[in-house]
């Protein structure tokens, strides 16, 4: 029996990038705000930076320090425990000259279970490459059968679902899933795949 399909994005849902970043950025620039008060990501209004200003940072957290993030703890304590039930494929949303770097991160701590790595390059202004697929939903739709996706971003969740594709959004500060929690997102895989 074929095993589902489950299509996971990295930065924020097997790691926790944002508030990783955010935690550095907040102790250097002494910003009042908390990470669960944001409700946007980029969270450019929330920090009174500009989006270019917010993405040199991003990108010089990657380049420093992406390689030594850890796992979401919950997602891979479910993976050790659920994992091999199902097919697992990445599609993440990263610049060009960082795609290197999250590959190798998810191949190090979630290489087990993904033998699969797709992404969409992030644009920054001096990019020059190829573009083959403008979102994650044009990744979705050439990969065929996809029984899950899962994403912190409602846009792609919800381009997910036109696909007729079943998604959770997890749960972050930024979506309307913030309510909730990782464990009840992982606890939902099953619910919707058995």
């Amino acid at each position: 029996m074929a095993r589902p399909i489950i299509v996971w994005d990295i930065d924020d849902v097997l790691n926790n990038l944002m508030a990783e970043w955010f935690h550095e950025f907040r102790e250097k620039n002494q910003v009042s705000a908390a990470y669960h008060d944001l409700r946007r990501n980029p969270p450019c209004a929330e920090l009174g930076i500009s989006l270019d200003f917010y993405l040199e940072s991003l990108d010089e957290f990657r380049r420093e320090k992406m390689l030594q993030l850890s796992p979401q703890a919950e997602t891979l304590a479910w993976f050790e425990a659920c994992g091999a039930a199902y097919r697992h494929i990445a599609l993440t949303a990263v610049p060009f000259d960082f795609a290197s770097y999250s590959a190798q991160w998810l191949f190090k701590y979630y290489g087990n279970w993904f033998r699969e790595y797709h992404f969409v390059p992030s644009p920054r202004g001096n990019d020059t490459i190829i573009a083959y697929d403008e979102s994650k939903g044009d990744v979705l739709k050439r990969l065929g059968k996809v029984d899950l996706f899962i994403d912190d971003n409602e846009k792609n969740t919800a381009r997910a679902a036109g696909l007729g594709i079943r998604s959770i959004t997890f749960p972050r500060p930024w979506n309307k899933a913030r309510e909730g929690s990782v464990t009840e997102s992982l606890n939902a895989i099953k619910l919707y795949l058995g």
